[in-house]
């Protein structure tokens, strides 16, 4: 046996793989996702990625709010339409992940529950996983 470096074909061979061997524990499967901006002006200041994971389960992906339009209640805007679209789509828990420098006191006081973090003293940051049931 050797170690090889994977084509993009087998790469996709080995997610079907996974995906197949999952469908024994994942009775049911979930299509969708949330994906919503703010603009102002025409000019997108804020927007979400979210998709559908195992079981009813939303990931936001990708959060942002360019920084001249912070603490303005455009990130808040946009974290409720999520929630309000997750539950459309049949989500019972979203989860997502943040680094120290980024959403961990936004998220917390949305009241996402933090349910593991860890600190890489070796690059220097923290990073923050947090759950909240809907």
């Amino acid at each position: 046996m050797e170690l090889i470096s994977l084509t993009e074909e087998q790469v996709e061979y080995i997610n079907d793989q996974l995906e197949m061997y999952n469908r024994e524990y994942i009775k049911y499967h979930l299509d969708g996702g949330v994906h919503i901006g703010m603009e102002l002006d025409g000019i997108l200041v804020g927007g979400l990625n979210a998709y559908m994971s195992a079981f009813h389960i939303l990931y936001v992906d990708t959060m942002f709010v360019a920084e001249q339009y912070r603490r303005q209640g455009i990130g808040r805007k946009i974290m409720a339409e999520m929630e309000h679209q997750a539950k459309e789509l049949g989500v019972n828990l979203i989860r997502l992940d943040t680094f120290d420098w980024q959403g961990y006191e936004f998220y917390k006081s949305l009241d996402y529950e933090e349910v593991g973090h860890y600190f890489n003293e070796a690059d220097g940051f923290h990073e923050y996983f947090f759950i909240k049931c809907i």
